[in-house]
């Protein structure tokens, strides 16, 4: 509880604990909207990364500028003060996030800022960092659910997922614990050891989540190391649509129905979405009446059916007609999710935010 809290500790309300520590919901807190602030202690958190946080041989200025920033986050900086810093990557490492600060600072709430990066004139991050902002904002959408299969399905939207289709599976996983567990077969350091004098170790496999395992994900929630089985029908697919809803509800108050569909046959046609590049120019080419070989269509990992339930906020061309979204995989199985395109591509009159 705040130092400056008038409130007795028996007159909190209570405060459920974050899905994913490393999400870091902790840092921040809600507005009165429902949206999250950007709080000095979010943005200190950027100062303290391994590109911005002074090492003993920095300069004397760049020590200077990170204290500065440290007591006061939203402190302005004047160019001469960047200008000092003796290391010219470093300076430009602040300049880009002093753009990004002011620029989330502007928006008003880490949802206004998100949205704002894929604007006309918004600040070049690292993809890391809407990865971030997803992850956090996710965190709250996810605070108190209770379905572990929709808690796994929401990491599809910021963590690169991998993909295993043989023996007539279709499994996520994700990407950065395979490569982990592919380097030390999820033995640490030793495994590593092993690897590098070429002794055989045994195969390492995520657990696939099932309903008699899901109940141990909160306890491994920040390991992401569950598998989740994507087939259609399956849990995980039906889960990855309640996201998508959540996800636009959140952002525009806009009510939709996403169902998870095999295959697009409608004549009528008339609006797509797809969640990541290839699912993109995948859809783009059979709206387009294009043939695309079968290698290519068994890139999709799934298809889903939304309908806008508030048809005032729809474009008139799109009134009564469903809006067909797409999820799929590089040539090496690899799921790059962008949420984002759910919230610039929608067929709707004005968004609200």
């Amino acid at each position: 509880m705040s130092a400056t809290s008038k409130t007795a500790p028996s007159e909190q309300p209570a405060r459920r604990a974050p899905i994913w520590k490393s999400a870091g919901l902790h840092l921040t807190h809600k507005l009165e909207n429902g949206t999250l602030a950007v709080s000095p202690d979010f943005l200190r958190a950027y100062y303290t990364r391994p590109e911005i946080h002074p090492i003993e041989e920095s300069c004397a200025a760049e020590h200077q500028l990170f204290e500065k920033l440290m007591e006061t986050p939203t402190a302005p900086i004047s160019d001469a003060e960047i200008d000092a810093i003796s290391d010219a990557d470093t300076a430009d490492n602040y300049r880009m996030l002093l753009a990004y600060r002011d620029h989330l600072l502007a928006a008003g709430s880490l949802e206004s800022g998100y949205l704002g990066l894929f604007q006309d004139g918004a600040p070049r991050v690292p993809p890391v960092f809407y990865e971030q902002l997803v992850h956090v904002i996710l965190s709250s959408l996810m605070t108190g659910e209770a379905d572990p299969f929709v808690l796994r399905a929401s990491e599809v939207f910021f963590r690169d997922q991998k993909v295993t289709t043989e023996n007539g599976q279709l499994t996520l996983a994700d990407a950065e614990v395979v490569e982990m567990y592919s380097q030390s077969r999820g033995m640490g350091g030793l495994g590593s050891l092993l690897a590098e004098a070429g002794t055989p170790m045994r195969d390492v496999t995520l657990d696939i989540m099932s309903e008699e395992n899901a109940k141990g994900y909160l306890l491994r929630a920040d390991h992401f190391n569950f598998a989740l089985d994507f087939r259609f029908t399956q849990p995980g697919q039906d889960a990855f649509a309640r996201i998508i809803e959540r996800w636009v509800k959140h952002f525009f108050e806009l009510p939709v129905r996403v169902q998870a569909m095999q295959s697009i046959a409608d004549s009528r046609w008339s609006w797509h979405i797809g969640l990541d590049a290839v699912a993109n120019q995948l859809l783009n080419a059979l709206y387009n009446g294009e043939s695309i070989d079968e290698g290519a269509n068994a890139r999709f990992v799934a298809l889903f059916r939304m309908e806008i339930l508030d048809q005032t906020r729809v474009v008139d061309t799109m009134r009564g007609k469903p809006v067909y979204l797409g999820l799929a995989m590089t040539p090496d199985h690899l799921v790059r999710c962008k949420p984002q395109n759910l919230l610039t591509n929608l067929p709707l009159i004005a968004f609200k935010n």
